[in-house]
């Protein structure tokens, strides 16, 4: 076995830039595919996000999931959906995660299952995500169940939600994050950021209310790797803008280029991150192309050894 990285939750204590990424897991029960991803991100990344039926659709548990990439080497962050499981459920995948040593977990509302490969199943939302952050502290901190009820060993993973800086009104999204906070979220991840502009504006808001003072941003960045994944972003994620500077610069190189030219932006876009106070790291989202994590990396100005990152480098 693999000995796991020291994760997420060291590198924000050391204040180093931390970094994140997705692992995805199958769609079956073949254990060598969270090998290989784990072979390609291991020594890049301070912690991997392993999802929950992502797009509501189905794939190998988080929970089994994180413990393979555990053993791969990895830190894992599992994540967690209110979508498919009541309170009851929602705290006994918590305990299991705390007695498995899981580092860290995510904790989200999730997609409706109408989104994906099972329209047909009945969906939960028993929580939404704010709740169940609330319902992960008191569990952690306060050693109580949802029913008052108290528990024999507390877990000790560190809590995690997510944010969208450009889902409208783009006044609230600030706020939101700060509920999030208030329940027990202590480090967040972004929806992919393209407009810099109007990220900046909201980690401005952020330091404004304290919210970077207790909770670890990371901004999240991915590679558009061909002109039709820049159209699907553009027309079919919600929240998602790509200002028409960025898509022009895409549009303005040949087709066979793109995907390099997707790889060198996203690059510069972390290095701008890294200069914008209360950026605590970035979460880089390359789906199917962990393979390509190491180079946008590299190009940012990291080394083989996750939180050797050296701004403006």
């Amino acid at each position: 076995m693999t000995t796991a990285a020291p994760g997420l939750r060291a590198a924000i204590d050391e204040k180093r830039f931390a970094v994140t990424a997705e692992l995805g897991p199958p769609r079956g029960a073949d254990t060598q595919q969270i090998a290989r991803k784990a072979d390609l991100l291991r020594g890049w990344v301070d912690a991997v996000n392993v999802t929950d039926n992502q797009g509501a659709r189905v794939r190998m548990s988080s929970l089994g999931g994180a413990v393979l990439a555990q053993r791969a080497g990895l830190s894992p962050v599992m994540q967690l959906t209110c979508r498919d499981r009541n309170r009851m459920a929602l705290q006994s995948d918590l305990l299991a995660a705390g007695a498995l040593g899981i580092p860290h977990v995510l904790l989200l509302t999730g997609d409706h299952p109408r989104a994906g490969d099972h329209p047909e199943a009945k969906p939960v939302f028993d929580l939404d995500g704010v709740q169940l952050a609330w319902l992960a502290r008191t569990l952690r901190d306060d050693g109580v169940l949802a029913s008052g009820e108290k528990v024999d060993g507390r877990p000790q993973w560190m809590i995690g939600t997510v944010e969208n800086p450009f889902s409208p009104p783009l006044s609230f999204r600030a706020g939101r994050l700060a509920k999030k906070v208030a329940a027990g979220a202590e480090f967040a991840q972004t929806q992919y950021v393209f407009d810099l502009a109007v990220f900046t504006r909201w980690m401005a808001e952020l330091r404004d209310l304290g919210v970077t003072e207790t909770c670890a941003v990371l901004a999240g960045v991915g590679p558009i790797r061909s002109l039709r994944m820049l159209e699907f972003l553009r027309t079919s994620v919600p929240g998602v803008h790509v200002p028409a500077e960025i898509e022009r610069r895409l549009r303005g190189v040949p087709a066979d280029r793109v995907g390099d030219e997707g790889i060198r932006l996203c690059a510069e876009t972390i290095q701008q991150l890294a200069e914008i106070p209360g950026v605590a790291g970035v979460h880089v989202m390359a789906f199917g192309f962990e393979r390509g994590v190491a180079e946008i990396l590299q190009r940012a100005g990291f080394t083989r050894t996750a939180g050797s990152f050296a701004a403006g480098s």
